[in-house]
């Protein structure tokens, strides 16, 4: 048995990129910035930031495409996936990153807007990609 499961809370620290596929497929990519604060033996406050590369596809894709911004908090499920490509120097290059299964908005604003339950609801319920419609490596367009 294994469990590839990836849970945080933190800062879009970008604005989504959202394009689609070839197929049709909609992908949107962000990342998010999260904090480990820490005293050092000394006493003094230490903050380092860790910075995670997001994938959403289709509805959840859209939805995170349309609320969220740079700068606000979410809180991500999802799974980690590891991708490699030969870039165009030849070298081999990798990129690990969350493929999006779960998002809820946790700022009390979206925009300087006020969103409605309904709005809210539509995110917590958004769906992500089932293993029957795997989605293909060469499809991503990023």
């Amino acid at each position: 048995m294994s469990l590839n499961k990836v849970m945080i809370i933190g800062n879009v620290t970008r604005d989504p990129e959202s394009r689609t596929t070839p197929t049709g497929q909609t992908v949107t990519s962000f990342s998010v910035a999260t904090n480990l604060v820490w005293t050092d033996q000394s006493g003094q406050k230490q903050k380092k930031a860790e910075f995670h590369n997001v994938v959403a596809w289709r509805k959840l894709a859209e939805i995170c495409a349309q609320y969220l911004h740079k700068g606000s908090k979410v809180y991500l499920e999802g799974r980690l996936q590891t991708r490699d490509w030969v870039a165009q120097d030849g070298a081999k290059r990798y990129r690990t990153e969350i493929v999006l299964e779960n998002m809820e908005m946790l700022d009390s604003r979206s925009g300087g807007e006020r969103r409605s339950d309904n709005d809210v609801e539509e995110i917590i319920i958004a769906e992500a990609p089932t293993s029957e419609d795997e989605i293909k490596v060469e499809d991503i367009p990023f």
